[in-house]
């Protein structure tokens, strides 16, 4: 589908219906049609029974096939470093199930409330996120970064919700003004503002990899939203120019420090470089050594204290090296199918704030996918990008699987409302 037609795809009609969700007032409101939608909606929210009616049940299978390969190869990658430093092989595992569970539980949950409530609180949202980043900044760092809000023996990183409040706040913007998306007033400096706001409160921590995610996700929602891509390129060159300007005075040396030895991790130039590129050249030898059909699940050589931290970014080397390329294929056929379902279900949204809500949700997967992918093969430099469903973590896993939440909302209302 190009993107005229996604433009066109939702008439005025539906735009008064869906401002009718912002508080804002619209001679057009249909009140037979809305009356029945609520009623809809009652029934999504409240009853039991709409469960295979509304729910997508191939994404929702999508999701539990992934998070449970994930957990497994997660588990078999992490209890050797996890018994080596804890004296707990089953540390990782333990956590990671716990926060698996109540993620499930919150996809559930958030998969009952109608989407168009978040239209009201996007604005509150992105607030919140950066009051987030703001008290990562205040807190202690650790060796010089800050990015976790510590509770108790837990951390939220707080990246994680300026992810979401981003791709939240420009669906919503982009549907509310979507007939002035293509103006510099509506259209361009909202979505620079908040995107220039978000990064350098990022660089402040520093989150290098987070910032390249907002970027592109903000391009993509700004494009779908209708914006020219004259002003895209606009964009693109003075992005450029902040970068060289930043590197020419030295507050990129944390992200210079990533770039050096990227793309030579095989190579020995000196100790320095050859001790600078150990993760990367060890995920190498994990990938390379796992041939075409692996070496068997828990058979990793590379994960015995070679490969730092195998439970976290470059737990897919593991993969690679356990179930061979054809396993690591099988897997990243999985995530393209999530992400082509989630397309095709925020297609079918009613509303233009449905559909860009649910392919932004969906395209953050598909994208930190593609990012970890380069990064452990050494086509990007070492940034610290996730493995959605896959790397261990609490505070992403939750609100990945609440993110996943909202699209399946999305498809309760579209598969409903068909009928």
């Amino acid at each position: 589908m190009s993107r005229e037609e996604f433009i066109r795809k939702s008439d005025r009609k539906r735009y008064d219906y869906e401002r009718s969700y912002t508080g804002e007032s619209s001679e057009r409101k249909h009140s037979e049609h809305l009356r029945s939608s609520s009623v809809r909606r009652r029934k999504i929210k409240f009853s039991l029974l709409s469960i295979g009616k509304g729910l997508d049940i191939p994404f929702c299978m999508l999701i539990v096939l992934l998070l449970a390969i994930g957990i497994t190869m997660m588990f078999s990658a992490s209890y050797p470093v996890a018994y080596y430093e804890i004296g707990d092989s089953y540390y990782y595992l333990k956590r990671q199930l716990l926060f698996a569970v109540l993620g499930l539980a919150l996809m559930i949950a958030s998969s009952y409330i109608d989407y168009h409530s978040y239209h009201r609180f996007s604005i509150l949202i992105l607030g919140v996120s950066y009051f987030a980043l703001v008290l990562v900044l205040l807190l202690p760092s650790e060796t010089g970064i800050h990015r976790w809000i510590g509770i108790g023996d837990y951390g939220i990183q707080a990246s994680e919700i300026s992810k979401f409040a981003v791709i939240l706040f420009l669906a919503h913007w982009g549907s509310r003004y979507y007939d002035r998306m293509d103006t510099l007033k509506f259209g361009v400096l909202p979505g620079a503002a908040v995107f220039a706001s978000t990064a350098l409160l990022l660089l402040l921590e520093p989150h290098y990899s987070c910032i390249v995610i907002v970027a592109v996700l903000t391009v993509i929602m700004m494009f779908l939203s209708g914006i020219k891509v004259k002003w895209l390129a606009v964009g693109a060159v003075i992005l450029a120019f902040i970068v060289v300007l930043l590197w020419s005075t030295g507050l990129l040396s944390y992200a210079m420090q990533r770039m050096d030895g990227w793309g030579k991790a095989l190579d020995y130039v000196d100790e320095t470089q050859w001790q600078q590129t150990w993760q990367t050249r060890n995920s190498l030898y994990a990938i390379g050594s796992g041939g075409l059909f692996g070496l068997g699940l828990g058979q990793s050589r590379q994960k015995y204290l070679y490969l730092p931290e195998p439970q976290n970014d470059f737990v897919f080397a593991i993969v690679c090296e356990e179930l061979g390329l054809i396993g690591a294929i099988v897997i990243l056929l999985i995530f393209a199918l999530l992400v082509w379902r989630g397309v095709v279900i925020s297609l079918r949204a009613k509303d233009r704030f449905g559909k860009l809500l649910g392919i932004g949700l969906t395209m953050q997967i598909g994208l930190q996918v593609i990012l970890n992918i380069l990064v452990i093969t050494d086509w990007l430099p070492n940034t610290g990008i996730s493995l959605p469903f896959f790397s261990y973590g609490g505070s992403s896993l939750l609100m990945l699987l609440f993110q996943m939440g909202i699209v399946l909302s999305i498809s309760r209302s579209a598969n409903i409302e068909k009928v």
